[in-house]
C-alpha cells in the first residue's frame, strides 16, 4: 500500500510539472504573437505585404471547403480586394489524389473573382509548421498576412516569426464551431510540439524548386 501512495504522490508530480509547462509555454507564445494580430480593417493597403496565406483544414466528398476553411476563405478574399496583399497562398494537404484541399480552395477564391494568376497552391501545406516553412522556401515571402481562427492565429504566427517572415494575422472567426473545446485541448499541445521544431527547425516533408510568389500563380496548379 506504501508504495502504491507513493506512485500516485511521483504520477501528481509528474502531471503538475507537465501541466505547468504547458500552460506556461501557451502563455510565453500566445503573449508574443498577440501583437500582430490585427483587424481587417486596420491593415494599412498602402503596407504592401508579399501574399495572404490560407491555412487549410477539412473538406468534404462532395468538395466543399468545411465551416471555418470557408471562414478562412472568405476573409482572405476580402482582404485580397481591399489590396491587402496582391497574392494568396492556398497551403494545405494535398498528399494523395483522395483527398485534396488546395484545389478546393483555389476553385472557391476562383468561383469569387480572384484572377487564377493570383492564387498559389502549397500542396504539401500538411502542417502549420510546414506551411509556414514552404512559404518562405518554396514561394520566397519575406511579408504576409496569415488567415485563420484566431485560436490557431497565435502559433501561426509565432511559427512565422521564428523563421524569419514578417507576418500579420487576422482572425476570420465568423461563427461559433463546434467542438471547439477539443480543438482548443489540441492546440495546446501543438503549440509545445512546435514551439520545440522552431528550436530544432527541420525542414518539412517536401521542399522544391522555389515559385516566387511574386510571379504567376498558375505555375502551381495541377
Amino acid at each position: 500500500m506504501k508504495h502504491i501512495r507513493r506512485l500516485i504522490y511521483i504520477i501528481l508530480i509528474v502531471a503538475t510539472a507537465v501541466s505547468a509547462a504547458v500552460l506556461s509555454l501557451n502563455i510565453y507564445v500566445k503573449s508574443k504573437a498577440s501583437s500582430h494580430i490585427a483587424a481587417p480593417n486596420d491593415i494599412d493597403s498602402k503596407e504592401q505585404y508579399d501574399c495572404i496565406l490560407v491555412l487549410g483544414c477539412g473538406v468534404y466528398p462532395d468538395g466543399t471547403p468545411s465551416p471555418m476553411l470557408s471562414d478562412r476563405l472568405r476573409q482572405a478574399i476580402e482582404l485580397y480586394k481591399a489590396g491587402a496583399a496582391p497574392k494568396i497562398i492556398m497551403s494545405g494537404d494535398h498528399g494523395k489524389k483522395s483527398y485534396d484541399e488546395v484545389n478546393i480552395m483555389r476553385n472557391y477564391a476562383i468561383e469569387r473573382g480572384v484572377p487564377k494568376e493570383d492564387i498559389f497552391m502549397d500542396h504539401a501545406g500538411f502542417s502549420t509548421y510546414e506551411s509556414m516553412y514552404r512559404a518562405k522556401e518554396i514561394f520566397c515571402v519575406k511579408s504576409m498576412i496569415t488567415v485563420t481562427q484566431k485560436y490557431h492565429l497565435y502559433r501561426a504566427l509565432y511559427i512565422a516569426e521564428s523563421l524569419g517572415i514578417s507576418a500579420l494575422g487576422v482572425a476570420s472567426n465568423y461563427r461559433p464551431y463546434a467542438r471547439q473545446s477539443l480543438r482548443e485541448i489540441r492546440e495546446a499541445a501543438a503549440i509545445c510540439k512546435d514551439f520545440a521544431l522552431c528550436i530544432i527547425k527541420p525542414e518539412p516533408t517536401f521542399l522544391g524548386e522555389a515559385i516566387p510568389v511574386s510571379g504567376d500563380g498558375n505555375a502551381t496548379a495541377d
